[in-house]
């Protein structure tokens, strides 16, 4: 993405290190320029589209390795770094970050951080604010702060960790945090297979609470972008309105060879006929990955529900919108959306009048994660009617960013 197309940005500015990333914040708040953190440049879309003219603020120049203690799990990075170095770095030690990111080449983790992006793995792995253990940041008046620490046990200070993480950039720039690591599994394999309605799709989650089976991730996928995907063109599956549910597994070779035969065997006991060992896992995965940010769609959404209320979801997004593509992280009730086409009763009446209170109606809330158009983009479209505490949400950005200078109009407050 091109920050230009995304922010009333005047210029960029390139600090290279926390101290001069201080000082562009500073005299930022004192001139009242709104300014702009760009990480990887790729969720600048994601949000209230910014109205007032400032500065963008790259991270990319604070891409340093700070410390890697392969044996304590930990590693503290500076907040340009990309995830896919980060990966690289962590492989060598067979360790990893369990959290997987779209365009991973240039997703940034102070980036990720900002927009608190988990992906697949989050069912079984943890989320990406858990991963988090220390942070090192700028707050609005050019202040650095820090909490957490470097290692896993940490109790010092106040929990900026947890509380920057989905922030948006609107309290603090991230400069710097320390990730806790988990080894890389000897194996992982996906299973698959295709049910005819929501109904039998209900019955196979449900299932999967009792199963002595533990996965690492459970997708339920729907859509023309799963129709077409070769790794599932085995299935036999070309109804519109069928459904694929793919459970991934992961750890030695022994254990993942025994939970596929016991996965396999309850699916059997349950009707499916045909559950399938996807051969190209590595494929399917990657493209599980990538979906959020995939193709061309012209509105993309995120549902956050119980996970009891994924498969209403589903039917509810495609009511509005028959030919949509959906993936959902249906073990935490994460349900993303890719329409194919603009709303033709508007943004508001498809987002305000049916999917909000749908989500609504299972404890849940649905965002926008993106519209290239720009069109009806309002808090109500797209953060949903919170119940977010509003004053305290907005007394807390009061007290980190006084002059309102972080992402000014991005966020809910």
């Amino acid at each position: 993405m091109n920050p230009r197309d995304y922010l009333p940005v005047t210029e960029t500015l390139s600090p290279s290190n926390p101290d001069e990333v201080a000082s562009c914040i500073r005299h930022a708040c004192e001139s009242s320029t709104p300014l702009y953190p760009i990480g990887g440049g790729t969720s600048l879309d994601f949000g209230m589209p910014p109205k007032a003219e400032g500065r963008g603020l790259s991270l990319s120049k604070l891409n340093r390795v700070i410390d890697y203690p392969a044996r304590d799990m930990t590693v503290t990075v500076e907040a340009g770094v990309t995830m896919k170095v980060l990966a690289e770095l962590l492989a060598k030690e067979r360790q990893r970050l369990p959290v997987d990111v779209p365009r991973a080449d240039q997703a940034t983790i102070g980036g990720v951080i900002a927009s608190n992006w988990n992906g697949p793995r989050r069912y079984g792995e943890s989320s990406l604010r858990d991963s988090v253990i220390g942070i090192g940041a700028v707050d609005g008046r050019g202040l650095p702060f820090k909490g957490g620490g470097r290692v896993v046990k940490n109790v010092a200070g106040y929990d900026f960790c947890k509380l920057l993480t989905g922030s948006l950039g609107t309290l603090g720039v991230v400069t710097q945090v320390t990730l806790r690591l988990k080894p890389i599994p000897e194996q992982s394999a996906l299973m698959a297979c295709s049910l005819p309605d929501a109904e039998s799709a209900e019955k196979l989650l449900a299932a999967l609470i009792a199963s002595q089976v533990t996965p690492t991730a459970i997708e339920l996928l729907a859509g023309p972008e799963w129709q077409t995907a070769p790794v599932l063109a085995d299935l036999g599956q070309s109804s519109p309105s069928a459904l694929y549910l793919v459970v991934g597994v992961e750890g030695t070779g022994l254990e993942v060879e025994s939970m596929l035969r016991q996965l396999s065997a309850e699916w059997r006991e349950l009707g499916v006929e045909a559950p399938l060992v996807v051969g190209e896992g590595a494929l399917l995965w990657q493209r599980l990955i990538e979906f959020p940010q995939a193709g061309e769609s012209p509105l993309v959404l995120k549902a956050s529900v119980v996970p009891s209320g994924v498969t209403a979801m589903v039917a509810a997004a495609r009511r509005v919108d028959p030919d949509c593509s959906i993936q959902a992280h249906a073990g935490n009730g994460t349900v993303i959306i890719q329409l194919s086409r603009f709303p033709t009763g508007g943004l508001s009446r498809a987002l305000v009048g049916n999917l909000q209170p749908a989500a609504a109606a299972h404890h849940g809330q649905l965002v926008v994660l993106s519209n290239p158009s720009g069109t009806e983009m309002t808090h109500q479209s797209v953060w949903g009617a919170t119940d977010s505490p509003l004053a305290l949400m907005r007394e807390v950005k009061r007290r980190f960013d006084p002059a309102d200078i972080l992402n000014r109009g991005r966020f809910v407050v």
